[in-house]
């Protein structure tokens, strides 16, 4: 195998990997072209409008609510067969829309309206997205095929934070919808030619038992709603804190916050293939502590940031590790849900991982709402994220624990697969049942 690799790359470094697998890579990288301008820089469209911190929170928060719904909805529909395709158009469509509205709203209930179907869309896009990476990474393992599309999800969203930054300095930042509706309707050009695949159903009917499979995911859960709160507040309480000042920090203007917040996604997609290729090849515990240290010693700069007049070179110097905690937890996370679930629920448990963006993105804009505008300033807030993250290690040590007793149960005969985490009856097919870990074990290391 690793010869074939070598040997292809020579001819290109896209090359080593399989044909269905670099074409879920152009269509994540696509979407996140016009998702990177409109995530991180919506905030202060309506900042423009004089809406307040409490009110931008708000609408980020019906956008996390209506995306249960269509989280929840994707992942069983997934499990049961549904085409990969299906959710992601659904999602184009409901994008498409909300970038109409938001694109001509001046008042709270236009911009919630957007809000509600943008959430909408991403909750109908991700678990779909997500599953179509082990289903086309063969021969590749899954743990790579994460690592290349969250690089190509970094390389669509730096480019659109910087799109946006562009159209920020020129008075033109609403032009980000436009943006994002040239990319959800070439992202359907892509899906109609060459549609995603669907996910492998069991051969006979299998017996869901959730109380099995469930709690050995629910550390990785946990860890999952802490970790991805850190990209809901860069999207939303970070551009308001910069625009508005700390206690000894000035303001900014616009087009210098929203320069820094590029400046952590171009920090992102150069250090996200390499970092995500040299997790691959070790266990997820390792990335998942990594990216929490990281995030507590990004958000305590940004906390120390609101103290000192020279606060904006904090404020740079935290984007470096902020910037690796999320290349550490995007690919290292999603992979840990797949070795984690039995393939016959796959669906759902990225439904579930999903969601976990979605309790962050309703719950972090509220409360960061709340402190900036009780304190006037974001040191408080800052401080609190930091010290849930070291809050967090106990967990990511769980689930390391977690794997080993699973391997150690299969490798030791004491029970299938099926008996350790899915549940079903005795003589189910392994190959449905079995969780992603399992496979990890031969010649070959994982990744």
């Amino acid at each position: 195998m690793e010869l074939q690799l070598e040997a292809s790359g020579s001819r290109g470094w896209l090359s080593q990997f399989p044909a269905p697998l670099r074409e879920v890579a152009l269509l994540r990288l696509v979407g996140s072209i016009g998702a990177g301008g409109v995530l991180y820089l919506t905030p202060l469209v309506f900042h423009r409008e004089a809406f307040t911190a409490s009110a931008v929170g708000q609408g980020l928060a019906l956008a996390a609510i209506a995306g249960t719904v269509g989280r929840f909805a994707s992942g069983a529909l997934l499990d049961r067969g549904l085409n990969c395709s299906v959710p992601v158009l659904l999602a184009v469509l409901f994008s498409a829309l909300a970038d109409s509205l938001l694109l001509g709203a001046r008042s709270f209930g236009g911009y919630a309206a957007g809000q509600v179907l943008l959430g909408t869309a991403m909750g109908l896009y991700w678990p779909a997205i997500e599953l179509a990476v082990p289903l086309c990474a063969p021969p590749v393992s899954s743990a790579r095929g994460y690592a290349l599309a969250r690089s190509a999800d970094a390389l669509g969203i730096a480019s659109g934070a910087l799109i946006g930054a562009l159209l920020a300095g020129l008075g033109r930042l609403r032009g980000i919808y436009l943006v994002d509706m040239a990319c959800v309707a070439v992202l359907a050009v892509l899906l109609l030619r060459r549609p995603l695949p669907a996910a492998p159903q069991a051969r006979r009917t299998v017996r869901s038992d959730w109380k099995r499979w469930l709690p050995p995911l629910l550390p990785m859960l946990a860890v999952a709603v802490l970790a991805t709160a850190i990209p809901a507040l860069m999207q939303s309480a970070l551009p308001l804190d910069l625009v508005r000042g700390g206690l000894a920090r000035g303001p900014l203007p616009e087009t210098v916050g929203a320069l820094l917040i590029g400046l952590q996604l171009a920090l992102l997609l150069l250090i996200q293939w390499p970092v995500g290729r040299f997790l691959a090849e070790r266990p997820v515990a390792v990335g998942l502590g990594i990216s929490l240290i990281c995030f507590a010693l990004g958000t305590g700069l940004l906390a120390l940031s609101a103290l000192s007049s020279a606060g904006v070179l904090l404020v740079v110097l935290a984007q470096l590790p902020l910037a690796l905690g999320e290349a550490a937890f995007l690919p290292t996370a999603t992979e840990a849900v797949v070795e984690l679930s039995p393939r016959h629920h796959q669906g759902l448990a990225m439904a579930l991982f999903s969601q976990c963006f979605a309790i962050s993105a309703f719950g972090g804009p509220l409360l960061a709402g709340w402190m900036l505008d009780g304190q006037r300033h974001g040191a408080g807030l800052w401080l609190v994220v930091a010290l849930l993250c070291l809050l967090g290690l106990p967990l990511v040590a769980r689930i390391e624990r977690v794997q080993r007793q699973t391997l150690l149960r299969v490798l030791q005969g004491a029970g299938s697969s099926t008996d350790a985490l899915s549940g079903a009856d005795d003589g189910a097919d392994d190959d449905d049942d079995t969780p992603e870990i399992l496979y990890r074990i031969g010649p070959e290391p994982r990744g």
